[in-house]
């Protein structure tokens, strides 16, 4: 990147982040070739090189690098556009993709025009931190699950059958595996308990996070059906509400909604989108089957859920736990910027329906 330092038009950068070399393209603003060449993927480089030149438009693709790196391009004063590279055709279903062929491409788009590339913006280093929290407990979790089905199949297979929660697994399953294979799985038992010991831990700092660094996430909690986990992960998701001038992009932001193929008089109803950080959306959807489920309090949304499976239909179930889902992400947004407390059935109230649920839970809020 020597030649960097020659250049004095307003440039235009592309960059594919490798792991241990990315490759630049520059051009002017007039479309012309300046530089090309890698440079060394650590700070330190990218400190030095980027650190020289002036003021500069940057476009590079998200991946593993791309937090670390599009903070550092910032802070030496140039304009970060971080591609997505999954809805980037052009980088992501190039048949002839190549690291330089990459970095051209992201800086010839940029110059065009930048929301071609569809550019996200990354959580800031406060929530990253706290996020790779939540993503620890979420492999220890996968990795317990993988333990626990690999006994579960290996006593079947023997005879036997195990009948205890995740959480209590081992502590009850070794009475009920048979004498044949107990010693073979009992290794097995103990790293299980280790993990679970270490998701205990978890829970708690999760817990502790949420009241200490981010009080928001407790306003979030008045729903019922929202724990610590998801009301972080929420949090930590949008960062910053004030990002979403309406609460009903939320749904689309975490790809609650579904897909669009339009064409002519053709529009077929398609599935959710899944664009946007599927943890969270997936801790929405548990909240969604909880609040759809034997112990869900009666709520708007609940009541909201029930009237799309009363509509009957072969996936009613399916699509009434996705609508609330996505109105519970909506609701959580409007609960976050207000300040509101959180009413129970307040859109039933507001419709004269009669508030009173069968169970004698307590009832809900939904945003409009």
């Amino acid at each position: 990147m020597a030649n960097f330092t020659r250049i004095l038009l307003e440039i235009i950068i592309g960059l594919d982040l490798g792991d241990k070399f990315s490759y630049y393209f520059v051009l002017d603003s007039k479309g012309e070739r300046l530089d090309e060449g890698r440079i060394k993927t650590s700070p330190e480089a990218f400190k030095e090189s980027f650190g020289k030149l002036k003021p500069s438009r940057v476009a590079l693709e998200v991946g593993t690098h791309s937090p670390w790196a599009s903070r550092v391009i910032k802070e030496c004063g140039h304009e970060v556009l971080v591609a997505n590279s999954r809805q980037f055709h052009l980088i992501y279903k190039n048949p002839k993709k190549t690291d330089r062929i990459d970095a051209q491409n992201l800086a010839r788009v940029a110059r065009m025009d930048p929301e071609l590339l569809k550019p996200i913006q990354h959580r800031g280093l406060k929530a990253q931190r706290f996020g790779a929290i939540l993503r620890a407990r979420e492999s220890l979790v996968k990795s317990r699950g993988v333990l626990i089905n690999h006994v579960r199949g290996a006593v079947k297979s023997f005879g036997g059958r195990i009948r205890c929660t995740a959480h209590a697994f081992h502590l009850q399953a070794e009475e009920q595996i048979p004498e044949e294979v107990r010693r073979i799985l009992k290794p097995l038992l103990e790293t299980i308990s280790q993990i679970t010991d270490q998701i205990k831990l978890y829970d708690k700092n999760i817990q502790r996070a949420g009241e200490e660094h981010f009080p928001d996430a407790a306003r979030l909690r008045q729903v019922k059906g929202v724990g610590p986990i998801l009301s972080l992960a929420y949090v930590l998701c949008l960062e910053d509400p004030k990002r979403f001038t309406r609460s009903r992009t939320v749904g689309a932001y975490l790809g609650l909604t579904p897909r669009k193929d339009q064409s002519g008089e053709s529009d077929p109803q398609l599935r959710i989108s899944k664009c946007g950080d599927k943890s969270v959306r997936r801790l929405l959807v548990g909240s969604a089957q909880y609040i759809l489920g034997p112990f869900g309090p009666d709520t708007d949304l609940r009541r909201h859920g029930e009237r799309i499976i009363k509509g009957g239909g072969k996936k009613a179930k399916k699509r009434a736990v996705i609508a609330v889902a996505r109105k519970l992400a909506v609701l959580l947004h409007r609960l976050w910027v207000s300040g509101e407390d959180y009413e129970p059935l307040r859109n039933a109230k507001r419709q004269g329906t009669t508030p009173v649920s069968p169970s004698g839970a307590e009832s809900s809020f939904e945003a409009k």
